[in-house]
């Protein structure tokens, strides 16, 4: 049984995937997932169930995200703080079984470990603002 945190990374890397290869995600996220060692078959199921979720919600994630993000663009994000933006905007606004502390550490973990200097602080910040309902002026 694989960790909240591990399946949140995986649930990354594969809307990571996305941003470069949207309209060959199935082929692809099926690939990924077969190289996860010790993946059962319902955290195989929770992760392509909740991919779909986000990629169903995307334009309202997306929305949100250029919403409180400072006058950023998204398509002047970086591919990793993107894709960590919209798995953590996800979990803020439309995943009432996480807690909105956890939804924001776990957002800064994932940048920490796989965005840049600044990653951590940036999603830190956009996180903050859509947490508290708010748009950033």
């Amino acid at each position: 049984m694989m960790t909240r945190h591990k399946l949140r990374e995986h649930l990354f890397k594969i809307l990571f995937i996305y941003t470069f290869a949207s309209g060959e995600m199935p082929d692809r996220m099926n690939v990924y997932l077969d190289t996860i060692e010790d993946l059962d078959d319902a955290e195989r199921l929770m992760l392509e169930t909740r991919f779909a979720r986000i990629i169903d919600h995307l334009p309202e994630i997306d929305r949100k995200i250029s919403e409180t993000s400072n006058g950023w663009k998204i398509e002047r994000m970086s591919k990793v703080d993107l894709s960590i933006l919209r798995l953590a905007m996800y979990e803020l606004l439309m995943d009432e079984s996480i807690p909105e502390g956890v939804a924001i550490n776990e957002a800064v973990e994932l940048a920490k470990t796989y965005g840049g200097e600044e990653s951590f602080s940036f999603i830190n910040g956009i996180l903050g603002v859509a947490a508290k309902g708010g748009h950033e002026e």
